[in-house]
């Protein structure tokens, strides 16, 4: 009660476009049809997700079509990948329309001067947690058939934080509980949206892989010896049998697939065929194998690094990106041969054991060895101040400005393979921007605006401004709520004599 209170005063006050309540709020999940084979449901939810797809689209350009142009003016533009320049960009219809150091304001355009200020892509963090009811679906090693698309939250407040701090789109990670865990999504941070408004539509699935500590120590959480006493082992309790669980599943994967191409030689044939049963945790990983669904991979030790990207070689697909990585400057050539990326941290060290041989040049290496590097959060606070984690690496591993901007935008659009959409400032690329008052790589410079799709989604002036009525009203609903719980107080239950 207190917390629906509370959330509906921020929506009241906020600049923010708000939610239909009327509607109900879900994540899509995909269900068989009773008697529809599962080819052709998988047709059907294919064709239905386009139409979705399709539909939002037309709705976010009908959006968009409403709105009048943005021009933002005499700023300096740090597009990442054309160069920095002085001048101005056009926001039209929810895309980047014009760059340029002279840009024409359209009739009925709204100016937005920015002197003095810096504007720059949307950050993008490619390993978050934030916006999901539940991370870690950890009572079996293998939870492919789980995702985080339906657990979203969009009410979580750490959202509106990760825009206040130039986030725009995030990668929605399983957690690391097993050795391969549950579906990822890919959202837009678009506070005041439902679930489903989130997802970064046509975005690539991916899912969670898990080396190390982590799943391992699911598999045996006291670490006495399993069997000993009341110990309930799950299996995997050691990193070889992680790499067992690995190669089992896609073993399993792979004979799953040839069913499926026996059923469709037969069917074509016009020869009687039965389809194969379906099998939601092997689906994911057909789509792994067919190139179809995206591995980000948790691992920390350069001998585990090496171990996933021989088996990934082993049954013929790629690990898109490699998350934490900490020992990726041991085997950074390995890395890049593959065509791996690595998603890691500026400087966490020594929190834990795996963690030990961590060194805040990691990035710096690895980007200097051809591996294509990111940055990310894999916190809700952290996530808020990725620009200056970015600038970590100019000191520590000498990258260029660009190169360090490029580790929170282009880089990690490119891991996710939405670099056609974001990442950058280019005219035709999604209106996802964050305006600084000084330069985003000072440790002094903060968030003024956010647009994403050419839509306003943070200001500060406007959220300082409305803090102290929004306290008002928290107040007024919180007082209410008092006297509701006092009316509704069974009666005769004085407080006890002392």
């Amino acid at each position: 009660m207190k917390l629906a209170l509370l959330d509906l005063a921020w929506r009241r006050h906020s600049c923010l476009p708000g939610r239909d309540s009327s509607r109900p709020r879900f994540s899509m999940a995909s269900h068989a049809p009773a008697g529809v084979p599962a080819r052709q449901t998988e047709s059907l939810r294919h064709s239905y997700f386009e139409q979705v797809v399709l539909f939002t689209g037309v709705f976010a350009v009908t959006l968009a079509a409403a709105t009048p142009p943005i021009v933002i003016q005499n700023a300096t533009i740090l597009t990442v990948t054309k160069g920095t320049l002085n001048g101005s960009v056009l926001i039209r219809d929810g895309k980047i329309a014009e760059v340029g150091e002279k840009v024409a304001v359209p009739a009925g355009a709204k100016v937005i001067d920015a002197s003095g200020q810096f504007v720059m892509p949307g950050i993008i963090d490619c390993h978050s947690h934030i916006a999901a009811d539940s991370i870690n679906e950890g009572s079996v090693s293998v939870s492919s058939m789980v995702g985080i698309e339906d657990v979203l939250n969009p009410d979580d407040i750490s959202i509106y934080r990760a825009v206040a701090g130039g986030v725009t789109t995030a990668n929605i990670l399983h957690g690391s509980a097993n050795s391969i865990g549950g579906k990822c999504t890919v959202i837009k941070l678009r506070w005041g949206k439902d679930a489903h408004e989130m997802i970064f539509e046509g975005a690539l699935p991916g899912i969670k892989f898990a080396l190390g500590e982590n799943p391992k120590r699911a598999g045996n959480p006291t670490g006495q010896r399993i069997g000993a006493g009341n110990v309930q082992g799950r299996y995997p309790a050691t990193r070889m049998g992680v790499e067992d669980v690995i190669r089992e599943a896609f073993n399993e994967a792979k004979a799953y697939q040839q069913s499926w191409k026996d059923y469709d030689q037969k069917a074509a044939r016009g020869e009687p065929a039965v389809p194969p049963r379906r099998d939601l945790k092997l689906e994911p990983l057909v789509e792994v194998l067919e190139g179809r669904r995206l591995v980000h991979a948790h691992c920390y030790r350069a001998d585990e690094i090496l171990m996933l990207l021989r088996v990934a070689d082993d049954y013929g697909f790629k690990i898109r990106t490699l998350q934490h990585v900490l020992e990726g400057y041991k085997v950074a050539k390995e890395i890049a041969a593959h065509g791996a990326g690595a998603s890691t941290f500026s400087d966490w060290w020594a929190y834990k054991m795996e963690a030990f041989d961590a060194i805040p040049y990691n990035a710096a290496i690895m980007t200097r060895k051809g591996v294509l590097v990111s940055l990310n959060s894999d916190s809700d606070e952290l996530m808020r101040h990725l620009n200056d984690e970015a600038a970590k690496t100019m000191k520590y591993g000498g990258l260029s400005e660009t190169e360090a901007l490029s580790l929170v935008t282009i880089n990690p659009a490119k891991q996710l393979m939405i670099d056609n959409r974001v990442g950058s400032i280019e005219v035709g690329k999604d209106a996802d921007l964050a305006i600084f008052d000084k330069h985003p790589l000072s440790n002094y410079a903060k968030v003024e605006k956010v647009f994403i799709d050419g839509q306003l989604y943070f200001d500060r002036a406007s959220d300082l401004a409305e803090r102290g009525e929004r306290e008002t009203e928290k107040k007024k609903l919180m007082d209410k709520e008092k006297e509701e719980q006092k009316k509704n107080a069974p009666a005769g239950r004085g407080r006890p004599a002392a």
